[in-house]
């Protein structure tokens, strides 16, 4: 059995190839129980946590276990630690033990990224993220993989993590403009893709501010009583999830308008899958709002795994 660091996973890593893995893998055959998340602490303060998320298809199965201490940037640690278990479909031995934290936060990015491929808008030209945590730059570099952005705005409130994210993407896109900026009507307003990051547990724009044609990507929180956007932009969106059974089990953008009742659980569009399977432009027309939710699923850890493995083993 092989074992794969960190540093090996950003060896192998390129976004166009593993968004065709994606697509491939969300189109295909596969099983992907519920993920199971277990607080670790009764106090409602204490958002320590473990989880679990099984998956497989016909060539692979796989496993990612994860610890998350949200307060662990204040003993020097990381907030999470993860790994993924791949074992051979056919008979099943044992492949590898994959670094799981730098497969999340690839697969997060790609995942989004395949997203926006199907329901941003062709000709979108301004990107907007919320955030300023590890994953904002893989975000920006997926996203801007996918859709020929020429101006990228980073809302987060740690200035000096937002301009050192900001230096290190504009020696990498010349051709793009980066900017450090706060939340507001007319950012909103401008944006034709909007990505939130974060980990607030409260609305991070206002929904009446969506200009028609905008796509909304949350990613996130997963917490039922949490959200990143208000029920206005969920009433006004055509809305799309990476796993209806994860979302509708976890995630506030839904549960919450769902018990206002303001919004269905039939009104979901569809899932990646469905996206992936048609694997076209979804947008109705050019003034669709759309979004897409995900909490993340077990299915992307065990492509995004097993291509690293398989990139390896070709080598």
């Amino acid at each position: 059995m092989e074992i794969i660091n960190q540093q090996q996973v950003q060896q192998v890593m390129a976004y166009a190839p593993l968004l065709k893995a994606l697509q491939q893998g969300f189109a295909g055959q596969a099983t992907m129980p519920r993920r199971n998340v277990y607080p670790l602490s009764p106090d409602s303060d204490n958002q320590d946590a473990f989880a679990v998320l099984p998956a497989w298809n016909e060539q692979v199965i796989g496993v990612k276990a994860f610890t998350y201490f949200p307060d662990n940037e204040h003993h020097g640690k990381s907030s999470l630690y993860s790994k993924v278990m791949l074992f051979s479909r056919q008979h099943g031995e044992p492949r590898a033990l994959v670094d799981g934290t730098e497969i999340t936060l690839w697969r997060t990015s790609a995942v989004s990224a395949l997203a926006a491929s199907y329901l941003a808008v062709q000709q979108a030209k301004k990107l907007v993220v919320f955030g300023s945590g590890k994953l904002a730059p893989f975000m920006i570099r997926a996203h801007l993989s996918v859709r020929d952005y020429q101006q990228v705005s980073l809302v987060a409130r740690n200035t000096a993590k937002a301009e050192a994210i900001l230096a290190q993407l504009r020696q990498e896109f010349a051709h793009c403009q980066f900017e450090h900026t706060s939340a507001s009507e007319a950012l909103i307003a401008s944006a034709d893709t909007i990505c939130c990051a974060t980990g607030s547990h409260a609305p991070l724009f206002r929904g009446q501010w969506l200009t028609p044609g905008t796509h909304i990507d949350l990613i996130g929180n997963h917490h039922r009583d949490a959200r990143e956007c208000d029920s206005e932009t969920i009433k006004r969106s055509r809305v799309y999830v990476d796993s209806r059974d994860n979302v509708l089990n976890e995630a506030g953008e839904l549960l919450i308008p769902i018990s206002e009742g303001v919004f269905s659980p039939e009104q979901i569009q569809g899932q990646l899958s469905d996206l992936a399977s048609i694997n076209r432009p979804a947008r109705q027309g050019d003034n669709d709002i759309t979004l897409f939710k995900s909490v993340g699923t077990a299915l992307s850890d065990l492509i995004a795994a097993n291509y690293v493995y398989q990139q390896l083993s070709d080598r």
